[in-house]
């Protein structure tokens, strides 16, 4: 039997390594913490102008991280929240501008299993890349949704803008 010896074998690992780096990528997500504090703000800036709304954040694969739904809201409004939120992780853009930009596929895109594409779902940043999107329902109108979906997000800019 032969024996392979490590100086040798050594240099054509290491130079082979870059090619072994491209296999493996790094993946943002949300900490439970911040999914918390998106929630939270969202259902607060809905709450501060009278709707009792559930605010869904879903994770870049669209998975819940954080479901909160305020006292009175109807339990309807989780499916529909969750649903916005995933047409979001969809399209990559706030359900809004996505049912806009495609209105010819907009009824067919809401027969999909887990996407509504209604007002009220917007995206999570972070430095550029999607981590996650949160979905607002309850309120009168979807344009009421958004604006407190926003208004989650807003709440933790500054530290999406500074994640590393």
């Amino acid at each position: 039997m032969k024996r392979i010896c490590l100086k040798y074998l050594l240099p054509g690992l290491l130079l082979s390594t870059p090619a072994l780096a491209d296999d493996l990528i790094e993946v943002r997500r949300l900490s439970m913490e911040m999914a918390v504090d998106i929630a939270q703000g969202a259902v607060e800036a809905c709450r501060e102008n009278g709707y009792q709304v559930t605010a869904v954040v879903v994770d870049r694969d669209g998975f819940d991280q954080m479901v909160m739904r305020d006292t009175l809201a109807s339990r309807f409004t989780l499916q529909i929240a969750r649903e916005k939120a995933n047409a979001v992780i969809l399209s990559g853009i706030d359900s809004s501008t996505f049912g806009k930009n495609r209105q010819d596929i907009r009824e067919e895109m809401n027969h999909v299993d887990g996407i509504l594409v209604l007002e009220g779902g917007v995206p999570i940043r972070a430095a550029g890349s999607l981590v996650g999107a949160v979905g607002v329902s309850g309120a009168p109108g979807g344009d009421k949704d958004a604006f407190c979906a926003k208004a989650g997000v807003a709440e933790v800019q500054e530290r999406l803008d500074f994640a590393d």
